[in-house]
């Protein structure tokens, strides 16, 4: 794990505090391509526990972001039919920046430039706690799943495959 005496200052964090939600901070080594893999080892935490803020479009290119176990992946087919799309399908890094105002590798659903409807995977909210990005490569935050709904109202899907 990196030390550094306190957290970064990012739009998620602002967020998370304006919002009156506890969490940790947790600065890691970002590996570029090494995924959630990556953080959890360097947390010393399971891969399930991480999630992943993954920021996704339907066929009209409204986006959308889902949060998913680390270990997991979506099904976009499964997705589209529960939220009543033709298609969904991963956005390019550079729109996805422009959606959220995030650097892929770094994307929070917390603090995103434009609100975006968040689908969350239902099995997340059966962990005590979660560690999803902060806002920063390199950086996640701790949070309890319940405080997810609290803040972001997010719609429970079932598109969670092993991967």
């Amino acid at each position: 794990m990196k030390h550094e005496d306190h957290a970064p200052e990012t739009p998620a964090t602002r967020f998370l505090r304006q919002h009156r939600v506890a969490h940790s901070n947790h600065l890691y080594e970002y590996e570029e391509h090494g995924g959630t893999g990556t953080s959890a080892r360097a947390l010393n935490v399971d891969e399930h526990a991480v999630v992943k803020t993954l920021v996704m479009e339907d066929e009209a290119g409204k986006p959308l972001i889902v949060l998913m176990h680390g270990d997991r992946k979506v099904s976009t087919k499964n997705l589209a039919r529960q939220i009543g799309a033709k298609s969904v399908s991963p956005c390019r890094p550079e729109t996805a920046q422009r959606h959220t105002g995030y650097l892929v590798g770094g994307t929070s659903p917390f603090g995103t430039k434009k609100i975006l409807p968040v689908y969350i995977e239902k099995t997340i909210l059966d962990l005590p706690l979660i560690y999803i990005n902060g806002g920063r490569r390199g950086f996640l935050v701790g949070v309890q799943p319940h405080e997810i709904v609290r803040v972001l109202t997010p719609t429970q899907v079932e598109c969670g495959l092993v991967d």
